[in-house]
């Protein structure tokens, strides 16, 4: 068994009210003193209210402002991506032309026999019987002249 067990009696309600009544006025005093003390920083709140409202109204405005403009979904990025948009839709109507005219060209390649006979022509150079074919040879590409060369 335990010797040194304390045990705690709690006081009963009525033992409660009577000290509670006994420090009634210790109380009252201090909560007197305390509203004294508070009451120059109380004034001033009441009398600056609608300026601190005011002020953090615009605070929040700030806020917004900036958030809508320049945040993740903002303003800045919305220009950047609907020129990207528009971007990105006339390179893709540029590959839409160019994937067509090579589709039609595909289709004279296998239904043209004109069209074979041209293109075998003009890039295999071929030629029918007796025909003489002339190839004119590429213009020499135009050199930029040497560092040790005199500049008048």
């Amino acid at each position: 068994m335990r010797a040194n067990v304390k045990l705690r009696i709690l006081p009963t309600p009525d033992e409660g009210m009577r000290v509670l009544a006994a420090h009634a006025p210790q109380a009252e005093a201090f909560a007197e003193r305390s509203l004294e003390k508070m009451r120059p920083g109380l004034h001033w709140m009441y009398r600056a209210r609608r300026r601190v409202a005011t002020a953090g109204v615009a605070v929040i405005a700030v806020w917004i402002f900036l958030h809508v403009t320049f945040g993740a979904n903002g303003m800045v990025v919305y220009r950047q991506k609907r020129a990207e948009y528009w971007s990105l839709q006339r390179e893709t109507g540029d590959l839409q032309k160019e994937n067509d005219r090579y589709t039609q060209q595909i289709k004279k390649l296998q239904d043209s026999p004109a069209t074979i006979e041209k293109e075998a022509r003009e890039q295999l150079h071929y030629a029918r019987h007796g025909e003489v074919v002339y190839v004119v040879p590429n213009p020499p590409s135009a050199q930029a002249p040497t560092a040790d060369t005199a500049r008048k």
